[in-house]
């Protein structure tokens, strides 16, 4: 057991000697998978509320439709909490996380919101605060976000920012 902790605890250093340095550097995927999406949730109510705090906030709303299995959602769930885009989200969204399960999970909220969750996830929506579809991923524009840096992430979120 010392010997796989131990690899593992080598290849954790190896990959953040050898990534490139600065705030657009591309990360390795996450070693450890953060839970994200909630099967229990209900997306329904979760996009109620956020569409009111939304209003009261002068924010829009983005969905992120995923799963906790999926490698590239749990990178786009760590570009999110990187500088600027941590800062970018607190002032400018609500977040709601919808899981789709292995894709036959919530279907019916991906399809409301023209977003084809079967072209591969993390897939976005973003609305406005009375619940205007402003944005759907179509054309899986997120889904390798393991080859994506933390800067298309900001790119998108200034694009899309109340």
């Amino acid at each position: 057991m010392y010997a796989i902790s131990r690899n593992v605890l080598t290849a954790a250093v190896l990959a953040l000697l050898i990534a490139p340095a600065g705030a657009g550097a591309q990360m390795a995927p996450p070693f450890v998978k953060k839970h994200l999406y909630s099967a229990e949730a209900d997306p329904k109510a979760d996009i109620a509320a956020a569409l009111k705090k939304a209003r009261a906030e002068k924010k829009r709303v983005i969905l992120d439709f995923g799963g906790d299995w999926c490698g590239d959602c749990q990178v786009l769930d760590i570009y999110m909490h990187q500088s600027p885009n941590a800062q970018l989200l607190d002032k400018h969204f609500v977040v709601v996380h919808v899981d789709i399960g292995r894709f036959d999970h919530n279907v019916d909220i991906a399809t409301k919101y023209k977003v084809p969750i079967k072209k591969g996830v993390p897939a976005l929506a973003v609305l406005d605060a009375n619940g205007r579809l402003l944005y759907s991923q179509e054309n899986k524009e997120f889904e390798n976000m393991r080859e994506m840096k933390s800067s298309d992430v900001t790119d998108f979120l200034n694009r899309w920012k109340a």
